[in-house]
């Protein structure tokens, strides 16, 4: 992997860690996720503008990646409401990749060695194991919801990397699929009874609007431009470093426990997401 794709994605991974923290440590989950996704909307407008439309062939690809970025924003937000962020963001982030790699061996004729399929089944270990000394009925729907999260991850990682291929711009395709992927988000959220959400946003999620939806822009359009630099599997699992960060700010800025079974879980996660990457 080239070296400047190499420090971006690894940017993006504490950019990505970073939003995440917030969504988790506001008190309204539902307006701190909409504040991201609808925080995209300045600098996604404004590359749509300027950028030449997607081109025909990304135009599947784009409406898949409208559904499935709809699914997993679901599934994340009803993660954060139960599970703290320790726990949820390595179990989804972890999943991720290892769904990213599974699809593409199975589909995309991806060859991988035996060191690569040693860490996916690390990958598997770490999750495992976070969830194995608890059998609660509330963990065992953080675990559900978490593992669901990272399904939606890998599929949308695969998906969004060979959209942007076809699109040739990266950053026009996924301005797209942000624009109307805000427009859907709202409309979904009335059904659900979440009414008054522009509203409720300009009170309580401003912070989370200007920033965490900055962040999440500049995060993903640098891993989508990486996927069509680098293989996607390897580009997703780097991303996924951001474990590591997520770890920090639940412990300094969540006050969140850490203990030695997060840690394990969490060492055993990252190891395999390296081993992804190294191998």
């Amino acid at each position: 992997m080239d070296n400047t794709v190499f420090i971006l994605v690894l940017i993006a991974a504490i950019t990505h860690a970073t939003w995440n923290g917030m969504v988790k440590k506001h008190s309204d989950k539902v307006i701190a996720l909409s504040g991201v996704i609808l925080g995209r909307l300045p600098l996604a407008l404004t590359a749509i503008i300027i950028l030449p439309l997607p081109t025909y062939e990304s135009i599947p690809y784009l409406i898949v990646s409208i559904i499935i970025h709809q699914a997993y924003q679901w599934y994340l937000l009803s993660a954060y409401e139960l599970g703290d962020l320790t726990k949820v963001y390595p179990i989804a982030r972890g999943t991720g990749p290892l769904v990213a790699t599974i699809i593409s061996i199975l589909f995309l004729g991806l060859v991988l060695d035996n060191f690569i399929i040693l860490s996916i089944l690390i990958i598997c270990l770490g999750i495992i194991f976070l969830s194995l000394f608890d059998k609660s009925k509330k963990n065992s729907k953080i675990i559900q919801y978490s593992l669901l999260t990272g399904l939606w991850i890998g599929l949308y990682s695969v998906i969004d990397g060979y959209g942007a291929r076809v699109s040739l711009s990266a950053i026009s395709f996924i301005s797209w699929v942000f624009v109307i992927n805000a427009l859907m988000h709202t409309f979904i959220m009335r059904l659900k009874n979440e009414k008054n959400i522009i509203q409720r946003l300009a009170k309580y999620g401003k912070k989370i609007f200007i920033f965490g939806g900055s962040l999440d822009y500049f995060t993903y359009i640098t891993v989508v431009w990486a996927f069509t630099k680098a293989p996607i599997p390897i580009v997703g699992a780097l991303r996924e470093t951001s474990i590591l960060f997520s770890i920090l700010i639940g412990y300094f800025f969540l006050k969140e426990q850490i203990t030695s079974k997060k840690i394990i879980s969490i060492l055993l996660i990252v190891i395999g997401v390296i081993g992804i990457k190294v191998f």
